[in-house]
């Protein structure tokens, strides 16, 4: 798919799903933040002394050549580039995390993170722009979803999602994104909810996965791991509705957020990733 569905979809403002949308809300523990406080050292006394009478010998600046650290830092001041004018403002298009959190890739390149829950009807009408722009996005980007777990159905999804993220990585399911694209239409167009197990194997034996490489993969450490990275992340970035979008493990928006479109979401998203390219 390319961005000609991005642009079909651009002028339509777009909802989010809620943690209320999601009710009932399993408790999470809550994250403690530790604050360090500074303190002011003491001023050193002032010592007076006398100034002495000496002959200072004025050199004219044009006549004074610069030392050789001195150049290096020329040199490095001349390739800094010129300040931007950006289009989008901090607090207004999108709010900063502080301090910036981790994130679930390494620093080779800029993460871009969606937040998301299948049932949610807005992350349904967002998957297919967001795989579009994802399909055409920076090369320095990478982009992931990572979903919310704010009650028990939420958290058996997310088992599901990332038990089919393993299962395509590991070439069991041969197309990732049709499996995700598959799940989406059971809940959204087929009215299956997937509320056990059970119903979450039949849909993986449709795409070939057999009950063994399924209870093993859905059992497995690897899926487990995950899972517990995804509520860390979604409670340090202070994920509150779906779809949001977190760049860097430092920003976080959402179209509303960003102007109302998807296409104001997608310009944003690329501004901050040429800010966090230059920085």
């Amino acid at each position: 798919m390319n961005r000609a569905v991005l642009f079909v979809c651009v002028l339509v403002l777009v909802a989010a799903c809620g943690k209320e949308d999601a009710a009932p809300a399993v408790e999470e523990p809550a994250v403690g933040v530790e604050t360090a406080v500074e303190e002011a050292a003491e001023a050193p006394e002032a010592v007076e002394t006398e100034a002495e009478e000496e002959v200072v010998e004025v050199v004219e600046e044009s006549a004074a050549e610069p030392e050789a650290d001195e150049q290096a830092i020329l040199l490095a001041q001349a390739d800094v580039p010129p300040p931007q004018e950006w289009k989008f403002r901090e607090r207004e298009h999108f709010a900063r995390l502080v301090p910036t959190q981790p994130t679930i890739g390494d620093a080779s390149k800029i993460e871009v993170a969606e937040f998301f829950y299948y049932m949610c009807p807005a992350c349904d009408q967002f998957e297919p722009v967001i795989r579009s722009w994802s399909a055409d996005k920076p090369a320095n980007a990478r982009f992931v979803q990572v979903p919310v777990m704010w009650n028990q159905l939420l958290i058996l999804h997310a088992r599901l999602f990332y038990t089919g993220d393993v299962l395509a990585r590991n070439g069991v399911i041969e197309d990732g994104q049709a499996f995700q694209s598959a799940v989406f239409d059971e809940i959204h167009r087929r009215n299956n909810r997937l509320t056990s197990e059970a119903s979450i194997q039949r849909l993986f034996a449709r795409f070939g996965v057999s009950e063994d490489d399924f209870k093993r993969t859905w059992n497995s450490f690897e899926v487990d791991h995950q899972l517990r990275i995804a509520q860390d992340l979604g409670l340090r970035y202070g994920v509150s509705s779906t779809p949001t979008i977190v760049i860097n493990g430092k920003y976080r928006t959402d179209a509303k957020q960003a102007g109302g479109t998807y296409q104001d979401l997608f310009d944003l998203i690329d501004e901050l990733i040429v800010r966090e390219s230059i920085r």
